[in-house]
């Protein structure tokens, strides 16, 4: 069975940091090219970030860009997205989603976890 699991989500303080990590079971990441996404309550889901299969390529989100930084350690199956300097708005449910074509901030990928839930509040 080909499934992505996301952890590592919580409630933070805003200008506190979390790490998210994707992992994959059934399949090899290798393969394919990486997205994380974020849905907030009433809004549509939103690209946040995505790494190549190589990693050698990042693209970011301009809300996100300078501080949040995906990362993938393909020997671990697994991706992580670094989120610093953690603002309200940041507040959103995550999600990691897997794709065999290039690395893209839309939402046409193959694969997609069930998410983690990012609570940014004072």
């Amino acid at each position: 069975q080909l499934q992505l699991v996301e952890s590592g989500g919580g409630l933070v303080q805003p200008g506190g940091s979390l790490r998210l990590s994707c992992a994959a079971s059934g399949f090899t990441l290798d393969y394919y090219a990486i997205g994380w996404f974020r849905q907030a309550p009433g809004k549509e889901r939103e690209g946040v970030s995505c790494i190549s299969r190589s990693g050698g390529r990042t693209n970011y989100a301009d809300s996100v860009k300078g501080r949040f930084t995906i990362s993938r350690d393909n020997a671990k199956n697994t991706v992580a997205l670094q989120m610093n300097s953690l603002k309200p708005e940041d507040t959103a449910r995550y999600f990691c989603a897997a794709v065999s074509g290039p690395c893209s901030l839309g939402n046409k990928y193959d694969y997609w976890g069930r998410g983690t839930q990012v609570t940014v509040s004072s």
